[in-house]
């Protein structure tokens, strides 16, 4: 069997296994939207907290808000086609999908906000929990412009470099940010995790099946 087509099946089958976590995932907080796990891991986050790591969650997750979020991602697109990586700068516009993603599916499950007591509220925060909107995006657009760092090859190394750590920071922070913050449950960040694994995926595969003009 020829290495890509293995590698191909590999990924089809990692990509499957999400999908299914996922499922499974959305269907316990379907039958059970308050749990013991989701108050339980939420008290352990929340148990060492202070004045400092207030802000610095607060910081993580400012940048998932509106406007901070499509003016990032409109941001990053424009640097992109101002040094002609027009590809790049167009599929960097298509992770703001992402909230039409988290939107409907929070629509559908219907799932309320993490509540004090049960709860120490740091950020009063809109719509319905599941999944957490802020991780999906996180996954799909950090997750992205660290693959374009991986491919784009022409882009200078002492740029490639801090855009990829700062942009893997962003993507492990931000799970215990909106815990920490009382804006989500467990299961919550990690529906959103996994969901956007599987949109970062989808996104690069589309992107991978044609080499940049720029490369």
């Amino acid at each position: 069997m020829p290495q890509s087509n293995k590698r191909k099946r590999i990924m089809l089958f990692v990509i499957g296994a999400l999908a299914i976590g996922f499922l499974l995932l959305t269907a316990f907080v379907f039958f059970f939207p308050i749990s013991s796990v989701d108050r339980e891991f939420s008290e352990e986050i929340q148990e060492h907290h202070n004045q400092l790591l207030d802000t610095v969650m607060k910081a993580i997750s400012w940048v998932g808000y509106m406007p901070a979020a499509p003016i990032m991602v409109v941001g990053t697109a424009l640097i992109f086609y101002m040094f002609k990586y027009k590809k790049e700068a167009l599929f960097v516009m298509f992770t703001m999908l992402s909230g039409v993603v988290s939107s409907s599916i929070k629509l559908l499950i219907d799932r309320p906000r993490p509540s004090e007591p049960l709860v120490r509220i740091i950020v009063k925060t809109q719509q319905q929990s599941f999944p957490s909107g802020h991780v999906l995006f996180y996954v799909l657009f950090f997750g992205f412009l660290t693959l374009l760092m991986y491919e784009v090859k022409t882009i200078p190394k002492y740029i490639r470099l801090p855009v990829s750590v700062i942009s893997l920071f962003f993507i492990f922070s931000i799970p215990y940010s909106r815990v920490y913050l009382g804006a989500h449950w467990f299961t919550d960040v990690t529906a959103g995790f996994l969901l956007g694994l599987i949109c970062l995926y989808i996104l690069s595969v589309l992107y991978l099946k044609r080499p940049s003009p720029k490369k």
